[in-house]
């Protein structure tokens, strides 16, 4: 059986406008919740101000891994967005990827009149895309 995920249509559009207000730096942003339901997220600051790369602030992790760790919720995705290329991991995403749980997110803005969403688990290099579902 195909890795799926079930995301609400709410949690993907606020991803989607973070990308947008980002532009043309990457954003990024973390997903928490329990038993694969989203509960909150979380859009951080990308501490790398790059177009091409993404690190969360680590007074922000911090922040946030104390919320979720107090709340007994999990980690269910990372995001970050791509504005110029396709949703799909690049070697320095997959570099980065250290994390074998949570779902990378990826949103394209390349068309910025039809952004893409796309999940995926990245586990020692190697990468698989989880379907999403929006409803």
């Amino acid at each position: 059986m195909a890795d799926s995920f079930s995301l609400e249509k709410k949690y993907a559009d606020k991803m989607i406008d973070h990308g947008r207000r980002e532009a043309p730096s990457e954003c990024c942003g973390i997903l928490a919740g329990v038993n694969g339901r989203i509960i909150k997220i979380y859009q951080t600051t990308n501490a790398a101000h790059s177009l091409a790369r993404y690190r969360v602030d680590s007074h922000e992790m911090f922040s946030i891994y104390k919320e979720i760790w107090e709340n007994g919720w999990e980690i269910l995705g990372i995001y970050h967005s791509h504005t110029q290329t396709a949703a799909y991991p690049s070697p320095t995403d997959i570099e980065s990827a250290v994390l074998s749980g949570p779902i990378y997110f990826i949103v394209s803005l390349k068309n910025q009149d039809q952004p893409v969403i796309r999940g995926f688990r990245i586990l020692e290099g190697k990468v698989i895309e989880t379907e999403l579902r929006t409803n």
